[in-house]
């Protein structure tokens, strides 16, 4: 989880820093992330106790494999969707 790699965050911040994900997706994926051992859950205590997330040391190394994969498909965005406007012309000739 890339978003988390400057350091902990809250459920909410997190939601507008990712953008375009149900809160229900997004509870989800941080009980399955932390479930895999990705991501740690700590509960804040205070006047006004909340939770934040940050990422546990395998998932810092995750979230460096998934930042060199975005890099990868950001430099050859344009070939990729060439790729798929070929097969996709290669599917409807066989309709």
């Amino acid at each position: 989880m890339p978003a988390l790699l400057p350091g902990a965050m809250r459920n909410n911040a997190l939601l507008r820093k990712i953008g375009g994900i149900s809160q229900k997706v997004l509870t989800q994926t941080l009980k399955e992330l932390e479930r895999n051992g990705l991501v740690i859950r700590e509960e804040q205590p205070g006047a006004v106790a909340h939770v934040e997330y940050r990422l546990s040391e395998l998932g810092r190394t995750r979230s460096d494999a998934l930042v060199t994969l975005d890099h990868w498909a950001e430099e050859n965005a344009a070939e990729l969707d060439a790729a798929r406007e070929r097969y996709d012309a290669r599917q409807q000739t066989r309709r």
